[in-house]
């Protein structure tokens, strides 16, 4: 089994719904054992700023999945959502599901980065994988705890109703 860390963002349609929606629809699948879920987090937006604050959440989960089968999940998943892509760049969604880490795995191909691109400047993956991950080490050996250290919070608080 390989841990994993999937990052979870929505701003549209009930956003705290689809991401508790999202968690249990992870927890359920049969290729996937969550194994730690973070609380969840308000964000402002990355990008245009004319668009809802997003709701934001990190789960570990261990699979056999191969990277682009477990990405084709986690597509699937969006899709069951409502999720439609569009060319707009960081625009609201429905749902987002990104693999942030896969194992100690680095890996690129034209669908998929791991460890995610941007992950080490977005606070809203950062803060929640921190919390249910606090001593995880990046393939390229940055420490979790170093990133955090450079990162802004940018207004992200633990969300509460």
């Amino acid at each position: 089994m390989i841990l994993t860390y999937i990052a979870i963002g929505s701003n549209l349609s009930d956003p705290v719904a689809q991401a508790n929606s999202a968690i249990e629809v992870l927890k359920q699948h049969p290729d996937l054992n969550v194994t730690a879920v973070s609380s969840l987090y308000s964000s402002t937006p990355m990008g245009p700023q004319d668009q809802p604050d997003y709701i934001n959440a990190v789960v570990a989960v261990e699979t056999e999945l191969s990277p682009l089968a477990l990405l084709d999940c986690t597509q699937s998943i969006e899709q069951e959502h409502g999720r439609v892509r569009k060319a707009e760049r960081w625009g609201p969604r429905t749902l987002d599901l990104d693999i942030v880490l896969y194992g100690d795995l680095e890996y690129h191909c034209e669908r998929l980065t791991v460890p995610h691109y941007g992950m080490k400047d977005r606070e809203f993956v950062l803060y929640p994988l921190a919390e249910i991950a606090p001593e995880l080490v990046l393939p390229d050996h940055t420490p979790l705890t170093a990133l955090l250290e450079q990162v802004d919070r940018n207004g992200l608080s633990i969300w509460s109703q």
